[in-house]
């Protein structure tokens, strides 16, 4: 029997088309998405299925779309056999950065509902903290985290530079002040980075700069209903397994301006036994980080309809 670990997307996952085939295959994923958009006050299923894409790609928007999608796919999944032994066997979820949030649902950690309700608000407090300051980020490939980390150090006389996304080995995304992130892939570069590519994102997420933003979402997780999940979550900010409803809120909050070890996360789970890992949601990019860590393990995807009619 595998030890299997369930993993949930975060932002960039999100593409125009999202979820429709779900919806067109299964009416326990139209239920979901239907179940949002009431909840929500917007036609979020709409912006997922027809775009456009400078809608879906707002981090307000893109934040329930994509957790909506995984929702979707965990409810399909508990109407066929297959799936409900996929999600009965799995023993803990993780997901990354927004994807916290969607793991936190699938484990009983909060309902689905009240989890879209804090990312729409998670995306509206982080655009509001992007718009107040020009910030961003940006990847950098092939340089070790301490190698990076002395690289980027002189930059910081122009502004925040910090280490913000541990994505995997050598692959690690870098978040602060505009001009201070395009100074610190320059040196990057220097340094013997093999790719420094700046990301479609808002701003620098996973930073200082976004304080005003864990301030008020702060408020909103302390009054959201939270119970002891049915399995451990893996949780960003620490790479540790946790159960208990107030530190799973706690980290949360701190989720916002502290790193996301996902590297160190996935080589825990790794160092713990887990042979499978199954990504439950838009897109692919979780299995791939996993290449490196997790070689001899199995890996899937399942987020679109081909993908779970595959499994029945």
């Amino acid at each position: 029997m595998p030890k299997t670990a369930l993993l949930f997307p975060g932002q960039g996952a999100q593409h125009v088309g999202m979820g429709k085939d779900l919806c067109d295959a299964f009416p326990k994923a139209r239920e979901c998405f239907e179940a949002a958009d009431k909840a929500l006050g917007f036609a979020l299923s709409k912006v997922c299925f027809e775009g456009p894409d400078s809608e879906l790609n707002r981090t307000d928007v893109s934040q329930p779309a994509i957790l909506v999608h995984s929702w979707a796919v965990v409810e399909v999944l508990k109407t066929l056999d297959k799936g409900r032994a996929l999600l009965e066997r799995a023993r803990i979820a993780a997901g990354l950065s927004l994807g916290e949030y969607s793991a936190l649902a699938a484990a009983g950690a909060m309902s689905w509902l009240d989890a879209a309700k804090l990312v729409r608000a998670r995306g509206r407090y982080m655009q509001a903290a992007c718009d107040a300051k020009p910030s961003t980020m940006a990847s950098i490939v092939g340089l070790e985290d301490d190698k990076l980390e002395a690289a980027v150090a002189p930059a910081r006389s122009l502004g925040v530079v910090v280490l913000a996304n541990f994505n995997a080995p050598g692959q690690v995304a870098i978040s602060g002040d505009k001009a201070a992130i395009e100074e610190a892939m320059k040196l990057a570069k220097a340094a013997g980075a093999k790719l420094t590519v700046p990301l479609a994102v808002a701003g620098a997420f996973h930073s200082p700069l976004m304080e005003p933003a864990r301030m008020k979402l702060a408020a909103e997780i302390e009054s959201t209903q939270f119970h002891s999940p049915r399995v451990g979550v893996m949780c960003n900010v620490d790479a540790k397994e946790h159960s208990d409803p107030a530190t799973l809120k706690t980290n949360l909050v701190k989720q916002l301006t502290a790193p996301v070890l996902w590297a160190k996360s996935m080589q825990a789970l790794v160092d713990q036994g887990y042979d499978e890992f199954v990504e439950l949601g838009p897109g692919s990019v979780l299995a791939g980080l996993l290449k490196r860590t997790a070689r001899s393990a199995t890996r899937s995807s399942v987020g679109k309809a081909d993908e779970i009619k595959a499994l029945a």
